[in-house]
């Protein structure tokens, strides 16, 4: 499972939220833009009015190009509108568009699309009374929560929204709708296994099964990827042009599956366990943990374990865990209910699924035996866990037993990290998984 590109070079525009002729304070938001990963809050560099839109909702603009024009006084709008270009016809999207505005003049201030920094992503909203309204009554949901309410005839402005500024999320109709747990959550580890999803997950699985707001097309149908499928394409195809390794191992997990008993109730998770683990062996193979570069290996500083997370809408997230080798168990599962409650609404910083040094992917949960991940663009390995199964194994002494084991493979490219390398990380893994467990509590 690949990670994605920090690096934006285009973005869509998911909505507006302030209309031509609405009055705009400096660093106010005034439109959302979906990146690879983000929803982000695009802010205004002056106070004024908004004399126009230029890239309606559903467009995609490259970065730099001028979306909107903002003007210093109600007066001037109207002149502004005169000489401009009419704004371009958006692109189809599933929520319904603002109407269309009027022309606009070159002389106002423009709104372009920029990269987003860190301090412009919104921060994460509690839930309101009532779903918010923006200046013109009009219920501020996702494009993608609009399609899904309209689907499951949910009216918006009942619903409590959880997005940034109170912003109505698909998951929040689905909620409201009573749909099944999707199969996404149970594979970020953020919801239970139930039967639903496992429908969902199985191979005879049909697309029925399916949550209601996942973007799967019915048969007969091209369905276009979205954005983050976009991202996570190209970097597939990144990912063939590095000359990549699998090594396998087999670890019983036992005294790992007893001492996740004892953490569970703490609020700890298996995800941040095996991020634990792994981040300690890590920092003990310091190999394993470089990257490839133009000039040659680099060795970062700090031991970040991306984890990958399927997304409800396609795609892939990759927030990650930083410095896991250092911080505690209990503070990493923290971070980590905080980091996936945060991808679901989009509202993950830049460094904050951008910076792994390395990944896990856990498919544990679905029952898989064993996979081989796609190593992601700008790391050096990879780790597929699949899921603990009772086995008929032979001890030491030559009796039988029935031990828990599962089979984990890492991915690895060859111009940084050997053979040699990946297997003596495998074996100290095993050995603490098997029979230390307890130390990563300390």
């Amino acid at each position: 499972m690949p990670a994605l590109s920090s690096t934006m070079t285009e973005g869509k525009i998911v909505e507006w939220l302030k209309q031509p002729g609405d009055r705009v304070e400096r660093g106010e938001s005034v439109l959302v833009v979906e990146s690879d990963k983000a929803d982000m809050d695009v802010e205004a560099f002056q106070e004024g009015f908004l004399a126009a839109v230029l890239m309606q909702a559903g467009g995609t603009a490259p970065v730099g190009e001028t979306i909107g024009l903002i003007v210093e006084t109600e007066a001037e709008i109207a002149a502004a509108q005169a000489g401009a270009p009419s704004a371009p016809a958006a692109a189809p999207a599933p929520a319904a568009a603002p109407a269309s505005p009027s022309p606009v003049a070159a002389p106002a201030a423009p709104v372009a699309v920029a990269p987003p920094a860190p301090a412009a992503v919104a921060a994460a909203s509690l839930p309101v009374a009532a779903a918010p309204a923006a200046g013109n009554g009009r219920v501020v949901a996702t494009p993608r929560a609009r399609k899904l309410a309209s689907q499951l005839g949910v009216k918006l402005e009942a619903l409590k929204g959880s997005g940034p500024h109170g912003r109505i999320q698909a998951e929040d109709v689905e909620r409201a709708a009573g749909q099944p747990t999707s199969v996404a959550r149970v594979a970020e580890g953020s919801a239970p296994f139930t039967a639903a999803a496992a429908a969902g997950a199985s191979a005879g699985g049909g697309a029925s099964a399916a949550p209601a707001g996942q973007s799967f097309g019915r048969p007969g149908e091209t369905v276009a990827f979205t954005t983050l499928q976009g991202a996570v394409n190209r970097n597939m195809l990144a990912s063939l042009a590095v000359p990549c390794f699998h090594v396998g191992y087999t670890i019983t997990t036992d005294r790992l599956d007893a001492f996740y008993k004892q953490v569970k109730s703490k609020g700890v998770t298996m995800t941040a366990l095996l991020a634990k683990a792994v981040g300690v062996v890590l920092a003990r193979h310091p190999q394993v943990n470089a990257a490839a570069s133009e000039t040659g290996m680099v060795y970062p500083a700090s031991v970040n374990v991306a984890i990958a997370v399927a997304m409800d809408d396609g795609g892939l997230v990759t927030p990650v865990l930083k410095e896991a080798d250092r911080t505690d168990l209990y503070s990493l599962s923290r971070s980590w209910a905080d980091l996936v409650a945060r991808s679901r609404t989009k509202q993950l910083k830049p460094d904050e699924y951008s910076t792994g040094t390395f990944t896990l992917s856990n498919l544990g949960m679905f029952g898989v035996d064993r996979f081989d991940a796609i190593l992601p663009p700008g790391t050096g390995a990879i780790l597929a866990v699949a899921a603990s199964r009772p086995t008929v194994v032979a001890n030491a002494d030559g009796s039988i037993a029935v031990k828990r084991q599962m089979q984990v493979n890492l991915t690895a490219d060859h111009r940084v990290i050997y053979g040699a390398h990946g297997a003596a990380f495998l074996k100290d893994l095993a050995e603490l998984i098997e029979h230390r467990p307890e130390s990563l509590a300390l």
